[in-house]
């Protein structure tokens, strides 16, 4: 008898682990999912163009990614597996990267995502790991010239970036841009680079996009199930700016360069993108007594602004030294902060510098207060 009710106990046991397993998995997705303001002319559609599956030397199904997608709010994801190390692993029909999107679609998310084919060409430094998307045959990437490798990409309509320029295994202490890079770049074999990847930010990349006209990707570059990438911040991704939420409007934006990097507490991309993002997330109310001004800032979405104090009129007092800096404008929030002007005048400019949107290398976007 008290075999059996150590038996039932431990059964008891197990069935509860599991559900707390899964309400854990829900609720840590779901608040991960982001409110960011769509633009005037575009949406802003949130993507991951880097990870990996079973079908090469990730450790998760193609389902299980497309439900973490949609768990996580993204719009879109791709499929980029290695096409030199694909799985040898007996339980799957068939070797072929093809088989990576049948698996996605037969996910019960995958009406919600937005799938794309691709893969990634994996090779020694130089030139590196490059992802190819938005391919109709994976399979055929693979040849013993990585310059075929790439052509067949280009012959596909792929897009085409270069992976983790930094990476410290085959860059290390360095980044570099090799010869095989300018040849690939001047053969249009490179359309892209990722500019931050899991949890690094490469600068030297991000200029090279800007000296190149380069399109900026971030991506998570997944191997493992992505509530391995996310305990403190959301998986690093990439913000597409859109006409609409279809597979061919993303591609489009991506082949003309309208993109940011969604990195940690950071937005990174070009300034007429980033102070739209700004000024549609947060709205500004300004109120005048005599020499005092109080500004409020009304934060509707879920990312933070980090403020601080850029040259400015001596005449003109905010953010004094009993301020925690940077000021953090925090997400869904209603915020005030004082400014104090001479007698002498009647307004001015209140200059920020908002650090965590980077307009170029370690460079945050300039912003203006008229009061």
């Amino acid at each position: 008898m008290k075999k059996y009710f150590i038996i039932i106990l431990t059964l008891i046991f197990i069935s509860s682990c599991m559900s707390t397993d899964i309400v854990s998995y829900r609720l840590s997705d779901s608040a991960r999912t982001i409110n960011i303001p769509n633009l005037d002319e575009y949406l802003i559609l949130r993507c991951d163009f880097h990870m990996h599956t079973i079908y090469s030397d990730g450790k998760v199904s193609p389902a299980i990614r497309v439900e973490e997608a949609f768990f996580e709010g993204l719009d879109a994801i791709a499929f980029t597996d290695h096409i030199e190390r694909k799985t040898r692993n007996k339980n799957y029909r068939s070797v072929s990267l093809n088989g990576v999107l049948e698996e996605a679609i037969a996910s019960d998310y995958s009406d919600k995502i937005i799938v794309i084919k691709g893969a990634e060409i994996s090779l020694s430094m130089p030139p590196g790991h490059f992802n190819a998307i938005f391919l109709t045959d994976p399979d055929r990437l693979f040849n013993v010239n990585y310059i075929d490798s790439f052509q067949e990409a280009k012959s596909q309509g792929a897009f085409i970036f270069w992976n983790h320029p930094g990476w410290e295994t085959q860059q290390p202490h360095t980044t570099l841009w090799w010869p095989e890079h300018t040849e690939l770049f001047d053969l249009g074999l490179m359309n892209g680079i990722e500019i931050a990847n899991f949890n690094e930010y490469y600068p030297e990349a991000h200029q090279w996009a800007l000296d190149k006209n380069l399109t900026i990707i971030g991506n998570s570059d997944a191997h493992l199930s992505i509530d391995n990438y996310t305990d403190i911040y959301h998986r690093t991704s990439t913000f597409v700016f859109a006409h609409e939420r279809t597979a061919e409007s993303i591609h489009e934006a991506l082949n003309e360069r309208r993109t940011a990097v969604y990195f940690q507490n950071y937005i990174i991309g070009e300034e007429i993108y980033l102070k739209e993002i700004f000024e549609k997330s947060v709205s500004i109310n300004i109120v005048k007594k005599r020499t005092e001004i109080t500004i409020t800032f009304i934060n509707n979405s879920d990312l933070a602004f980090q403020l601080k104090k850029d040259e400015h009129d001596p005449r003109i007092s905010y953010l004094r030294n009993r301020t925690p800096l940077p000021y953090t404008i925090s997400p869904q929030s209603r915020q005030s902060f004082k400014v104090r002007i001479e007698e002498s005048i009647t307004g001015g400019d209140v200059n920020f510098i908002i650090e965590n949107l980077l307009i170029a290398p370690n460079t945050g976007m300039k912003y203006t207060i008229k009061i």
